[in-house]
């Protein structure tokens, strides 16, 4: 097995250099999904955040408001730290449940990780791949593709490694800036280098 950590910062593209190595035959675990299985309702992660932020989180449904969560993390570190702090150690637990299952297959896998930098789980891979893009284009992305104001993304932005300190950790550096057709041929030329890392 091949462990490959892919990061970038928000709307870098990560998401789609994912899907293009999945395509290819990778097997993707992606961090985002795995929080989101944290805080499932019914799980004590679920619990916590109620207990953590309030009744003022749910949804009329019962399940996590997920937009007003986000609203309350990123305008406040403390209260950011709070959650990841339900958050972070249960995505750790399921990540290592999934990697145990496919250490002996000989497989490439990438851990799809926003914060892999911010929390220090570089060394932790084989490779580590960052996607980038130019903030300009990654505030349009993701305003458009989420809803959100520019002046929300910028925050996220904020709050998270910047590109300096996800360079410093990288073996790979995918450029997002063109379009789909450009990255195309970048994600072959690393399939290649990762399946031959693999078989070595």
């Amino acid at each position: 097995m091949l462990l490959v950590g892919l990061t970038g910062g928000i709307g870098s593209g990560k998401s789609t250099v994912a899907r293009l190595l999945e395509r290819r035959g990778a097997v993707v675990i992606d961090a985002d999904h795995l929080a989101r299985e944290a805080v499932a309702r019914g799980t004590t992660g679920f619990d916590r955040v109620v207990h953590t932020f309030g009744p003022g989180v749910l949804k009329p449904d019962g399940d996590l408001d997920r937009v007003r969560l986000a609203a309350i993390i990123f305008a406040d570190p403390e209260r950011r730290a709070a959650l990841e702090a339900i958050v972070h150690p249960e995505v750790a637990r399921r990540f290592g449940e999934r990697v145990e299952e496919l250490r002996d297959s000989g497989r490439v896998v990438v851990y799809v990780s926003p914060l892999l930098v911010e929390l220090g789980l570089a060394p932790a891979f084989d490779v580590v791949v960052v996607v980038t893009a130019s903030p300009h284009l990654r505030v349009s992305r993701v305003a458009s593709d989420r809803d959100l104001s520019p002046e929300d993304v910028r925050a996220r932005m904020a709050a998270q490694a910047t590109d300096e300190q996800r360079m410093e950790v990288a073996n790979v550096l995918v450029d997002n800036d063109g379009s789909l057709a450009e990255l195309e041929p970048q994600i072959d030329r690393l399939w290649s280098d990762l399946e031959a890392r693999a078989r070595a």
